[in-house]
């Protein structure tokens, strides 16, 4: 029942831009924190930036001046506008819901570490020239 679809990504040149978009249903979103996370080949997985649910904004520092993240509770939907994309950005890009009685990932947020239930099944953003 619960689902997360995320979509947005393809191919894109260094110093372009996608954005990013995860749909929720299944559960109540408005009160969620949302969160964004990418996992490169062969690399555990990196937090990206999370929107808690009174809109508050986090950014991993490798992406901070960059990246945006946002929420429209109306949608049920999260988005990450990447700009000045990097190829060190080549990675699926996973979101993820603090939802969930159990199960999920781990994953440290501005230093504190969150269980993070809830999870699509990725975009992947490629970036190269």
């Amino acid at each position: 029942e619960v689902q997360l679809v995320e979509s947005g990504g393809g191919l894109v040149q260094p110093g372009g831009s996608l954005r990013l978009s995860c749909a929720a249903s299944g559960f109540t979103f408005s009160s969620s924190a949302m969160t964004w996370v990418r996992q490169a080949p062969g690399k555990t997985l990196e937090w990206v930036s999370t929107v808690n649910s009174g809109g508050s904004r986090y950014y991993a520092d490798s992406v901070k001046g960059r990246f945006t993240i946002s929420r429209d509770n109306a949608k049920n939907t999260v988005y990450l506008q990447m700009n000045s994309l990097k190829p060190e950005d080549t990675a699926m890009y996973y979101c993820a819901a603090d939802r969930g009685q159990t199960g999920g990932y781990y994953i440290n947020v501005a230093g504190k570490i969150r269980r993070f239930g809830y999870w699509g099944q990725g975009t992947q953003v490629t970036v190269s020239s």
